[in-house]
């Protein structure tokens, strides 16, 4: 059975993830045996996953970042591991939401105007993706590579001596009403239908499960299989102290260029110098679109830049990652404070700081935890590298046989590192991966 959207169309999704299972990848294996010399532009999550598996495949690794490793984007999440976040961002009715948001001083969304002609066809392509067949689409490509996130994340963690940081612990949704909550079913039949188990909570349920959160909220969903860590950038810190102990090396630099020969690319051109290359994986987040179109792909990325206030002396905490979808919002207690981490700023990945969205980010919190003491608070943001299908970018270039792309995550850096560095691994070893990559390569159609 499907769930009618407003135009009466019906809106049915896979009845489960498929399995994984073995399959070629888009040119044939004996062309992609390659070297063992990769380097990984980028060290946030994604790009230590990927520089992990690439190790653990045998390869040596360098990484390459302006910044040290999970300084950037990586540093602020809210350290939740969710393999069942299977929907895309655009779903129907989304952009009429979106224009309410705008609307609303107070609202999750904002643009910088000056940003918005740039931004004008990212929109029109995310529109596109709302309609009821592309969701099934996107949401059949995320479901096909997420479940396995911790699964692949576990040995890593193991292995660098990080499994004192990692908690299965869920993840709690709230809602106002039970009203509320059925305007938000669509997305809840999406989970159920991918195979994913969720539990409907009542008031009391809500009080007994999560005793700090506010009588405001009246219903709420417990998803049961959600990881989370303690603190996202030790993890960061960790898996890099653990590559580097095995090897790894790390260039601080900007990557200002790519050195071409005739059989692919031959150097990373930095500005503090050249880095010769047998294989390149561009895991650069949200700037990572400025390095594909040096290499002759264009990709429709945006940053959905968010925001996080942290909170060392809090006076209350939560047992699970805490999600307010209609504030789009997520709290978690983190071994150095609560962290209330949200917001969805179209503004440039160049643009200023707008600190009233932290202020924004604070007082909903405020709403969900009351009592919260900000006795040395901290503010930050980053940028979330967001794709208009909600699909991340994984897979060959089209015009060089040795780089291979990693990004376009969102909000699921953390969830999807490892998977993604599994995948990416295989294929830069030659090697069959366990699901299509098509619908994740550059060239798509977004």
């Amino acid at each position: 059975m499907g769930l009618a959207s407003k135009r009466g169309r019906s809106l049915t999704f896979p009845r489960r993830a498929p399995a994984w299972r073995s399959h070629r990848t888009m040119r044939d294996v004996k062309e992609r045996a390659l070297g063992k010399n990769v380097i990984v532009v980028g060290a946030g999550v994604v790009g230590l996953g990927c520089a992990s598996y690439l190790q653990r495949f045998g390869h040596d690794v360098t990484l390459i970042d302006r910044l040290p490793p999970g300084r950037s984007t990586s540093y602020g999440n809210a350290g939740g591991i969710a393999g069942t976040f299977v929907l895309p961002l655009a779903m129907p009715g989304l952009m009429k939401k979106y224009v309410q948001y705008l609307l609303d001083p107070e609202g999750p969304v904002s643009v910088r105007w000056s940003h918005f002609p740039q931004l004008v066809p990212f929109l029109w392509q995310f529109w596109r993706n709302c309609r009821p067949e592309r969701v099934r689409e996107c949401t059949a490509a995320l479901a096909a590579f997420m479940p396995p996130s911790y699964e692949a994340w576990e040995p890593l963690f193991k292995d660098a001596g990080l499994m004192h940081l990692v908690r299965h612990n869920g993840g709690l949704w709230l809602y106002r009403d039970k009203a509320a909550l059925m305007k938000d079913w669509l997305f809840w039949r999406g989970r159920r239908d991918n195979g994913f188990e969720f539990t409907e909570l009542d008031a009391d349920l809500l009080r007994q499960t999560e005793p700090a959160v506010s009588r405001e909220w009246q219903a709420a969903i417990l998803e049961p299989d959600w990881y989370s860590v303690a603190n996202p950038y030790e993890i960061s810190v960790g898996l890099y102290a653990h590559l580097r102990a095995r090897g790894a090396k790390l260039i601080e630099a900007e990557v200002r260029d790519f050195e071409k020969t005739a059989n692919g690319i031959g150097a990373v051109i930095t500005d503090k110098g050249r880095h010769a290359a047998d294989a390149i994986v561009i895991a650069a987040g949200a700037w990572s679109h400025r390095l594909a179109k040096k290499l002759g792909s264009r990709v429709p990325l945006e940053s959905q830049r968010g925001y996080h206030v942290t909170l060392p002396k809090a006076g209350v905490e939560t047992r699970h990652t805490v999600v307010v979808g209609s504030a789009k919002i997520a709290i978690s207690t983190l071994n150095c404070g609560v962290r209330i981490v949200g917001a969805s700023a179209f503004t440039g990945v160049d643009a200023p700081p707008d600190w009233r969205q932290s202020k924004m980010v604070l007082a909903w919190g405020k709403r969900v935890l009351p009592g919260l003491d900000t006795e040395g608070m901290t503010e930050w943001f980053g940028e979330r590298p967001l794709t208009p299908d909600s699909i991340p970018v994984m897979g060959p270039s089209p015009h060089f046989k040795n780089v291979f792309y990693a990004f376009g995550h969102s909000h699921m850096g953390l969830t999807t590192g490892a998977v993604t560095g599994r995948l990416i691994a295989q294929m830069v070893s030659g090697q069959a991966t366990p699901i299509d990559m098509h619908p994740y390569r550059i060239d798509r159609s977004y």
